[in-house]
């Protein structure tokens, strides 16, 4: 049915390209006519059980979504000494503007910033010319890695190394997975992610279970308040994450990942267990599908998310099977589109009434 593709090793465990389950989440109509669709995998759980299923169990990678279970390492040693805008760093994912690189300088000492290994980069979302040389402190992961270097230095561990998956901070972000996942699970691979640290893979599935696991532990430690303080230094003015972050009123824990991630861990009186919903989309980053989804994700639980800004004469459309069948009654009461938002992709006279014989009249 389709060529044979010569692109990389075959292996009969991992799934690719066209073995994957994806399926439509999002649909962008143009006068009732579909023009894009945007596949990809939901996934919800309740505690450590896998509660709801879209899209195929889709095997991925974490990357920045995972950075507040990797900064659950950290975050004994680092309470006493850090500040409340210093700890929402340690987990943001940031656009590089001046109070994000500011924050994440903080942590260190000057003498210190040498030994960060972040790549070099530009700020991931600027306004005008861009006319900034590229710096360590502009990447994305900036406060992750300068948190990470802070913690090494009060656990005593050596600070050379610290981006490589045998170091002591890498093995102790593994037994954080596998107190939600279970003590022999054990990721099927292990990359190097963009800004060179580790990253785990997992199914969208068990990265629902640790973001369920985020929300049941969310008052052991400093992480989710952090987040819920200063939600802007977490991703950046209108980033998907800060704005549900915003939005949820203390009760959802939000985080994208690169390639089409976004984690909610949700606080909710119907799931005492804790409440994690993973979102991949299959073709990667696209925060305005994601809005929709999150905006309707969280609808249904009775969170309220505006809608992302408007499509260019198109309206939005979700596959019900992206929340769980008990909720889909309430997702037809959470619309794509705002009242005030003009039907503009249509005109509201017969068209074909003008023509005659071929030629118009």
């Amino acid at each position: 049915m389709y060529p044979r593709s010569p692109l990389g090793e075959r292996d009969s465990r991992i799934p690719t390209g066209r073995d994957v389950e994806w399926e439509p989440l999002v649909d962008y109509r143009r006068n009732g006519v579909s023009e894009t669709t945007i596949h990809g995998a939901v996934a919800w759980a309740h505690g450590k059980e896998e509660w709801h299923s879209f899209g195929g169990n889709v095997l991925c990678y974490g990357r920045s979504m995972m950075k507040p279970l990797m900064m659950k390492v950290f975050t004994e040693v680092l309470a006493p000494v850090t500040s409340w805008r210093q700890k929402a760093i340690a987990v943001a994912s940031h656009n590089g503007d001046a109070e994000h690189v500011e924050a994440a300088q903080s942590l260190l000492q000057p003498e210190e910033w040498g030994l960060m290994q972040t790549p070099l980069d530009v700020p991931l979302v600027q306004f005008g010319r861009q006319v900034r040389r590229p710096r360590r402190w502009f990447h994305t992961c900036s406060g992750e890695h300068a948190a990470i270097l802070l913690g090494c230095r009060l656990r005593g561990w050596n600070r050379a190394g610290y981006t490589l998956p045998q170091h002591p901070f890498f093995q102790e972000y593994l037994q954080q997975a596998r107190r939600f996942l279970g003590k022999d699970w054990t990721p099927l691979r292990v990359a190097r992610d963009g800004c060179g640290l580790p990253t785990l893979s997992n199914t969208v599935a068990e990265l629902a279970r640790l973001y369920a696991g985020l929300a049941a532990t969310r008052d052991e430690d400093w992480l989710w308040e952090s987040m819920q303080r200063y939600p802007d230094l977490v991703g950046g003015f209108n980033r998907l994450d800060s704005t549900i972050l915003k939005a949820g009123g203390g009760r959802v824990m939000a985080k994208e990942g690169a390639d089409g991630l976004l984690g909610m861990a949700i606080d909710h009186p119907e799931y005492p267990k804790g409440l994690g919903v993973v979102i991949k989309i299959a073709h990667g980053w696209n925060p305005q599908a994601t809005w929709y989804l999150a905006r309707a994700i969280l609808g249904v639980l009775g969170i309220e998310l505006r809608n992302p800004y408007s499509l260019h004469r198109q309206k939005a459309f979700l596959v019900p099977g992206i929340v769980p069948e008990v909720l889909r009654d309430k997702l037809e009461q959470v619309p794509t589109w705002d009242d005030w938002d003009p039907d503009q992709d249509r005109w509201y006279f017969p068209w074909d009434a003008y023509q005659t014989g071929g030629q118009v009249s």
